[in-house]
């Protein structure tokens, strides 16, 4: 008996290690972050790259989606959550790779620990009003914001 559990946990790494190596996938998160009346949303502005988005990362080997989003928060804009969040949905990402995919969250409990100070990463960070977004924020950042605020269904693609 303790021989078949053997060879099947065996198998199960070996398929694993396969389908990592025959179809990789990356994972990212993101963050809808809204203050308590749901009037503004936090964005951050990358020095790698234009336009505002909505704060968030790569999912790191060994880490949950939920842990990677906590990091990021917290990196990105000194967010700490202090309650539940809610999965919003899964998007695939083509603009990153055909095999990208982020998982979106929306964040309405939490604190901000103090202002985000510009570095090599973040240029700027800050609250905007949903009425009064950055002319520069993408595309994908409006959509998103428009799908939770509004409560449309999240498309597939980011």
């Amino acid at each position: 008996m303790e021989e078949k559990k053997f060879q099947r946990s065996l198998r199960h790494r070996l398929f694993h290690a396969y389908f990592l190596l025959r179809r990789p996938m990356t994972l990212g998160v993101r963050a809808v972050v809204l203050d308590e009346k749901a009037r503004s949303v936090l964005l951050v502005r990358h020095t790698y790259v234009s336009g505002w988005h909505l704060p968030g990362g790569g999912v790191e080997r060994g880490e949950t989606a939920h842990e990677a989003l906590e990091k990021e928060l917290r990196e990105e804009g000194n967010i700490e959550l202090t309650g539940s969040t809610e999965l919003f949905g899964v998007y695939r990402n083509l603009h990153a790779s055909p095999r990208d995919h982020v998982i979106l969250f929306v964040c309405r409990s939490f604190r901000q620990t103090g202002p985000r100070r510009a570095d090599r990463e973040i240029a700027e960070a800050g609250f905007f009003s949903l009425s009064a977004l950055p002319p520069d924020a993408t595309g994908a950042t409006r959509r998103r914001i428009e799908e939770v605020v509004e409560g449309k269904a999240a498309a597939p693609l980011w």
